[in-house]
């Protein structure tokens, strides 16, 4: 009897069969977002306004408050789902695979374990394979992406800055990072892939697979301090299939729609200038409260 209440109690919870939530059917869902602007909101007035200015899909956080940062109210991703049309994306912590299960009892379309907020499990991040809902995870080189890959992971993003402030350089670093291992890696010779896979802590056939397709395995985005559209379009020029905007573009600003609409069409078309100039133009005062402080320029010897 006892044996039997065991089984019944692992029945219960999150874990099912991988089979019946294959990774190929998530990193599908996620392709649908390449070449696309992933926009911020903790509201449902800079819900609508990111669908009108041709969001692909849309982050939902809390406003900014004091004390751990956790998953959004459900009740908050309900009113935002019921005012848009376009897919629903929403954080939990790392390694709270409850937070997680909740979010997609909710209805979200995508789930991003995110570092961003409080860290739930040190050690542990989720194991994404129990969940029928894609997840986004974040990474700062190959080794790390790939890692969360064979968790489960259906889309990479490669994070920057996290303190909101339009500081891109963290994020232009972590992308060439990324891009740089994976050049190194297409240029090696088989027998080396092993020593490789070992030295940045990868599985090998993941490895392997990334060497074979000249790139990740999955869609790789990039996040943190991309406020404007040269900001988004550096981005995919350096070889990144779209990237998450932080709703500091909705701060301080008398025309959000028009600095979102800019991004997402740099995003477009990230290699014509004449694009780029046309949505770059008229923004200088729209970018005035982002600047990085003080403090953080001190870091810099500036």
């Amino acid at each position: 009897m006892a044996e039997d209440g065991i089984v019944t109690l692992y029945n219960n919870t999150a874990i099912t069969d991988p089979k019946k939530n294959p990774v190929s059917i998530k990193v599908g869902l996620t392709q649908m977002l390449r070449g696309g602007a992933i926009l911020e909101v903790s509201n449902t007035n800079q819900a609508k306004i990111a669908e009108e200015a041709g969001a692909c899909c849309l982050v939902i956080t809390e406003p900014n408050g004091h004390g751990i940062s956790r998953m959004p109210d459900p009740a908050l991703i309900k009113q935002i789902k019921r005012a848009v049309s376009i897919p629903i994306m929403s954080r939990s912590r790392v390694g709270h695979f409850v937070e997680a299960q909740i979010l997609e009892r909710v209805g979200v379309d995508y789930i991003d374990e995110n570092e961003v907020l409080a860290i739930a499990d040190e050690d542990n991040f989720i194991n994404k394979h129990n969940f029928r809902c894609p997840f986004v995870c974040g990474c700062r080189n190959l080794g790390e992406a790939l890692r969360r890959v064979r968790e489960g992971a259906a889309m990479i993003r490669t994070q920057g800055d996290l303190s909101g402030t339009g500081n891109i350089v963290e994020t232009v670093k972590n992308v060439r990072s990324v891009m740089g291992e994976i050049r190194v890696l297409n240029n090696m010779d088989e027998d080396e892939v092993f020593a490789f896979s070992k030295k940045i802590a990868a599985p090998y056939d993941l490895v392997a697979q990334t060497k074979q397709m000249g790139r990740l395995p999955v869609v790789h985005f990039a996040a943190g301090g991309i406020v404007t559209p040269a900001d988004a379009a550096l981005m995919m020029q350096l070889g990144c299939d779209g990237v998450f905007v932080g709703s500091e573009v909705f701060d301080n600003c008398s025309d959000p729609y028009k600095r979102v609409r800019g991004i997402v069409e740099a995003v477009r078309h990230y290699n014509d200038p004449h694009v780029l100039v046309e949505n770059s133009c008229g923004l200088e005062g729209e970018m005035a409260g982002l600047n990085v402080t003080g403090e953080r320029m001190e870091q810099f010897g500036e």
